[in-house]
Order: structure tokens, then C-alpha cells, then sequence
């Protein structure tokens, strides 16, 4: 047992966490000439430590994503949940987001195309909130900052938002706030080419690519925002806004994260930082899934797509199940950390 646990810790921290490589920027800051405990010198390596590692475990997982997501291209797709009804197609339809490595705007197109097609808006729904909030990314990236505990139960929660979401949804009958030109809309129902390996590993490489490029300058705002909160903001003001003495914490986190555009892999640092600042774990995973879920430019996208009343409602239940989640985080963070 103490072998497994030994494994388990060096692939953690060590292969996820890449904590040997903090000590080597430390070490080569260090033969800079830069003092190890001066705010400049922490900002600067947790800066390039998170870059570095997150861009890392980035193009790792968005690679291992994509060759997996060839398998399932949107035809392919749309069978697959046709094939299901009711509360087994928004499990499926939940599950199917978490191979889609985008972020919230990218899943729109994605939503649209199967309604479109004629799938339950329910269903397309859980598709849309489970795609930019539990993406397999996002398992491996929690899992390298809190551990493989919050990082599953992180995405089981995820999940459960986006099925009982979708749920609602339809059984609101609420396809008539879906604007016309959606459930009219003419579409072709192709057979995806078969691929071959060489074929699956050339677009894993594109949409990696792609998506780096995308991600890129949010990753370095991000990381910029870690490493101010990490080596300059007192640790009583992160304590005294998102710690246990703040009841509404959780709250302030959510709302704070709605107007912000960003995805998983641009979130991860500044969690990181307020974790080490003494924020409570649900008031971080709040934000991370606020901000993943719905940032203002989703949903204006969205808006082009759904009336005002489907819009409102779908905004509704992923605010009050982030806020119930994160909740649920602060009162089980001492069994999960």
C-alpha cells in the first residue's frame, strides 16, 4: 500500500504538479543573482513555473482530447444521443461535453448545430454546460493543484449541474424560446470519413495548436492575476473576502467570475494563488466555474441563439447550482484536502 501511495504521490506532484520544476526556476533565479525571498523574485517564478507547466499539461491533454474527440465528430455525435431519451440522454449528452475541450463561446456553435438537427433542447443544454466546466482538462489540471479527491469530485458535480440543468429544462417544454431559425434550420446528416491514425494524430495536432492559440494571451492574464494575488495581496484581505469568515463568500465569488472571459486552463493559476492565500475551496471552484460557464461573452453568443426567458432560466440554474456546489465544497474541504 505504502509502494502505490509512493507512485501515487511522484505522479501527482512530480508529473502533474511538476514541482521539479519550481525548483529549478528557483535554483536558476537564485544563480540570477535574485533574491529567493523578495515578492519580485516569487512573482517571477510562479509566473514562469505556471506558464510553463500549465502550457505543458495543456498541449498534453488537448492532444490526448482531440485524437479521442476524432472518434466523435458531430455527425457521429448526433447519432449517438439519438439513440437515447430522457434523463439516460442528458447522462449521455453530460458525458459527451467532457471530450470536447472548449471553452463556453466555442461550445455554442456545437449546441446550436444539435438543435439544429432536432435533438432535445434539454439534452443539447447539458451538452453545453458540462463541455466548458468539466472537460477531461479540467480533471488533470485540478488534480496537479488539489489533488485527484477535489479534482473527481470537481467534475461528478459538474456533471450532476449540467444533467439536472438539462433536466429542467425540459421538462419546462422550453423549446419555443429557441429562436426559428435554429429549429428550421436545414441540415445534412453525413457519415464522418473513416480516418486513419496518421489522419487522427495530424488533427489532434491542429486542434492543440488552435487551441493554444486561443488560450494563450487568457493563460498569461491569468498567471499575471496568480502571481500578483501569490507575492502581493495580503493574505488577510483574500482570508477576510473569501475565507470561512465570509458567510457569502461563495457568493462574491460567483458573481466576480460571471463578467470575466476566460476557460479552465486560464483560472487554474489564480486558484492556485487564492488557495495558498487562505481562500475556502468552494469560493474558488465557484469562480473557476462561474467564469468557465458563464462569462458575459457566452452568453450574449447565446442570446443569438435563445429568447430572453431560455436564457434567463439556463443563467439561473448554472448560478444557483455553482453557488449550491460551492457550498458543498466549504463544508467537505476538510475531508477533500
Amino acid at each position: 500500500m505504502q509502494t502505490i501511495k509512493a507512485v501515487w504521490d511522484f505522479f501527482q506532484y512530480q508529473i502533474l504538479g511538476m514541482k521539479w520544476l519550481n525548483g529549478l526556476i528557483a535554483g536558476g533565479l537564485s544563480a540570477l543573482g535574485l533574491s529567493p525571498g523578495s515578492r519580485w523574485t516569487g512573482s517571477i517564478q510562479f509566473f514562469l513555473y505556471d506558464t510553463v507547466k500549465i502550457i505543458f499539461l495543456l498541449c498534453s491533454l488537448i492532444f490526448l482530447i482531440s485524437y479521442i474527440q476524432s472518434h466523435f465528430p458531430p455527425e457521429r455525435s448526433k447519432k449517438i444521443l439519438g439513440r437515447f431519451h430522457g434523463l439516460g440522454a442528458n447522462c449521455v449528452s453530460a458525458l459527451l461535453g467532457t471530450v470536447t475541450p472548449f471553452c463556453s463561446c466555442s461550445s455554442i456553435p456545437l449546441f446550436i448545430g444539435f438543435t439544429s438537427a432536432g435533438l432535445p433542447v434539454g439534452v443539447t443544454f447539458s451538452f453545453l454546460i458540462s463541455s466548458p466546466m468539466v472537460d477531461l482538462g479540467s480533471l488533470f489540471l485540478l488534480m496537479s493543484i488539489f489533488g485527484a479527491k477535489v479534482a473527481i469530485v470537481y467534475v461528478a458535480v459538474g456533471l450532476i449541474i449540467a444533467v439536472v440543468g438539462g433536466t429542467i429544462i425540459e421538462k419546462l417544454h422550453m423549446e419555443k424560446y429557441v429562436e426559428s431559425f435554429i429549429l428550421n434550420a436545414n441540415h445534412v446528416d453525413l457519415s464522418s470519413p473513416d480516418l486513419t491514425v496518421k489522419d487522427r494524430l495530424v488533427y489532434a495536432k491542429e486542434q492543440m495548436l488552435s487551441t493554444l492559440k486561443k488560450v494563450f494571451p487568457y493563460l498569461l492574464v491569468g498567471v499575471g492575476i496568480g502571481a500578483v494575488i501569490h507575492n502581493w495581496i495580503p493574505e488577510e484581505w483574500v482570508s477576510l473576502a473569501l475565507g470561512n469568515k465570509n458567510p457569502v463568500g461563495v457568493i462574491l465569488a460567483t458573481l466576480v467570475g460571471v463578467p470575466m472571459y476566460a476557460d479552465i486552463f486560464g483560472t487554474i493559476p489564480i486558484a492556485e494563488a487564492l488557495l495558498y492565500k487562505g481562500a475556502q475551496l468552494g469560493s474558488i471552484l465557484s469562480f473557476m466555474m462561474a467564469v468557465t460557464t458563464l462569462s458575459l461573452p457566452s452568453m450574449i453568443m447565446l442570446r443569438k441563439a435563445v429568447k430572453p426567458k431560455l436564457l434567463a432560466l439556463f443563467a439561473t440554474i448554472c448560478t444557483v447550482g455553482i453557488i449550491l456546489v460551492g457550498y458543498f465544497f466549504n463544508a467537505v474541504q476538510g475531508i477533500l484536502l
